[in-house]
């Protein structure tokens, strides 16, 4: 039997295999390319046979390829015998993409051969670039990922350069997620992720430190003038709503600021630092930013703590609405009810507000506690109302409940599950709180009041509202402090500035509550200039519920005279 052509079997093979086979001369100039070869390159045959093996190598590595050859022809050992290689090659077109080539050499009839197949790499390096991007970077926003950042910041800091650190976090995010959803909140995160870079530049370095934290590093900047100006051109961006699908949602920001060397020399304790500073500035009000003190370690901790236990105690259902009465003062007849939060603290006893407020203003828990307090509030109102009642129960607003959109839908939705008219219900918010942000508090009060529930401005006379703008917001009542009335028979300006604002809140349609009431004579005199209502410890102090319905069970077995007047 005639054996086969094995040289003809060799080329055949070789022209059907999937990688690229090419074979060169002593001189280095192609004597062999498959059809896979001339694919991956874009030649065809005829325009690579005889050519230079330098056609495919880029012009910067020609040299040390050439000697490399030259030495191996000449006798040496070829170290890359047999191994994998990783190399730029080049096509046709000029451009350049990764190759993995394994070599082979021999000689024949004295001639010196080299042979290689080649693997185009290109996909497996966008794999593994991909791998050490989700290593480094957040996979949602493409911004650097907490263990990124903190190595830069680190690196920085190794060198002894000063650098400033921005600690921010995101202003109503968590009322994003929950009125329209994860998918709406990712989206939100991502158009964040534009606009930071876009407003600080490229030396900036920005990461997302997790949730809806961000990071920025400004590298050899330890000028508080400069981070102060950073900080104002952030905050006042997110004063521009996100636009997502038609939505247009309103974000604030709070920003810590801490500088190294001063707050800090390594990564982690500069990053406390500027976390206190953040805690303060949500503390302060949110959209704001604050620079970190020594002093805010040992009370941000306490606040923090403090926080720690509401939040069991909330879940533990420690905390309870107490009811101070509000009484209309020609008559003395109940005609409401202030709610006030009290805490049945298990080692302490009956806390105040003024014990654990502090520590709960602008942190998440306070709108999860708010909510609590509204849908208390709407039970009791339910309670004693029944079908035809008209009691009102008030409910102060924390500021971080006050500025969330879904603020509306929260109180519509308590309303309903309890069966409350609308006007049985009254939000209390203070003037500060409303007045910032003037513009979308005014919308969020005017929402308020297209449901029916009723506005009161708390406190007033102590911020700083102008009568041109008060007379902007949808009110229904306005409550004197009761540091006009304390001493309103012996301090002719307190009764002078009261007077007034009962004149005022008249012309304007407004209820009038003077709060704060004690003694007889207080009362007469404000009888006397006309104020409508009044809250304090004269007519009850803040009452547990079963003895505020107890209360009013008494009042309507009065006398029929007496209802008659109340009516």
């Amino acid at each position: 039997m005639d054996l086969p052509d094995t040289t003809k079997m060799a080329h055949d093979f070789a022209a059907a295999m999937s990688h690229a086979l090419i074979v060169v001369d002593g001189n280095g100039a192609i004597r062999f390319a498959n059809p896979a070869f001339c694919d991956m390159f874009d030649y065809r045959e005829n325009e690579v046979l005889g050519q230079p093996i330098t056609l495919i190598i880029p012009e910067r590595m020609r040299g040390a390829h050439t000697a490399g050859m030259a030495n191996v022809a000449a006798g040496a050992k070829p170290g890359l015998a047999g191994k994998a290689v990783e190399v730029c090659a080049l096509k046709r077109d000029g451009s350049e993409f990764p190759i993995e080539i394994t070599l082979a050499t021999w000689t024949d009839g004295g001639g010196f051969w080299a042979g290689a197949t080649i693997r185009d790499i290109s996909e497996r390096r966008e794999r593994d670039a991909r791998l050490m991007r989700l290593a480094s970077h957040d996979t949602l926003t493409g911004l650097q990922n907490r263990h990124e950042f903190m190595t830069v910041l680190g690196d920085k800091l190794s060198v002894g350069r000063p650098c400033t650190l921005l600690l921010l976090d995101l202003d109503g995010f968590k009322d994003v997620n929950d009125m329209h959803g994860h998918a709406v909140g990712d989206s939100l995160l991502q158009a964040v992720g534009v606009r930071l870079p876009y407003l600080l530049g490229e030396k900036a370095a920005i990461g997302r430190l997790g949730g809806d934290e961000f990071g920025v590093l400004l590298p050899d900047c330890g000028d508080p003038r400069l981070a102060q100006k950073q900080a104002a051109q952030i905050l006042d961006a997110f004063r521009k709503p996100f636009s997502l699908g038609g939505l247009e949602l309103e974000l604030g920001a709070s920003i810590g600021i801490a500088i190294a060397p001063l707050h800090g020399g390594e990564a982690e304790e500069l990053l406390a630092s500027a976390d206190f500073a953040l805690y303060r500035a949500k503390a302060d009000g949110g959209r704001a930013y604050r620079f970190f003190e020594i002093s805010m370690r040992n009370e941000s901790q306490a606040k923090r703590d403090m926080r720690d236990r509401l939040r069991r105690a909330l879940h533990l259902g420690e905390l309870e609405l107490y009811y101070q009465p509000q009484v209309e003062l020609t008559t003395r007849s109940v005609v409401g009810f202030e709610a006030l939060i009290r805490w049945n603290h298990p080692e302490r006893g009956l806390l105040l507000p003024g014990v654990f407020l502090p520590s709960l203003e602008q942190s998440a828990l306070a709108s999860e506690i708010g909510w609590w307090t509204i849908d208390e509030a709407c039970r009791m109102a339910a309670e004693i109302n029944g079908k035809d009642g008209s009691y009102r129960i008030a409910v102060n607003l924390f500021a971080q409940q006050f500025r969330a959109p879904q603020l509306c839908d929260r109180v519509a939705e308590a309303l309903e599950r309890h069966g409350v008219a609308p006007e049985c219900l009254e939000l209390e918010v203070t003037e500060e709180v409303a007045l910032n942000d003037e513009e979308a508090s005014l919308q969020r009060l005017k929402a308020i009041r297209d449901i029916g529930v009723g506005v009161a401005f708390d406190d007033f006379g102590t911020g700083f509202a102008s009568l041109s703008s008060l007379q902007r917001y949808p009110l229904t009542t306005l409550k004197i402090d009761r540091g006009f009335i304390r001493d309103i028979r012996k301090c002719p300006s307190d009764a002078a500035i009261t007077r007034a604002l009962v004149a005022m809140s008249r012309e304007m349609g407004l209820r009038t509550v003077a709060e704060g009431i004690e003694t007889p004579e207080q009362e007469t005199l404000l009888r006397e200039i006309g104020c409508e209502e009044a809250q304090g410890y004269l007519y009850g102090r803040p009452m547990r519920e079963q003895d505020a319905i107890a209360c009013l069970a008494a009042a309507e077995t009065a006398p029929a005279t007496s209802k008659a007047q109340r009516s």
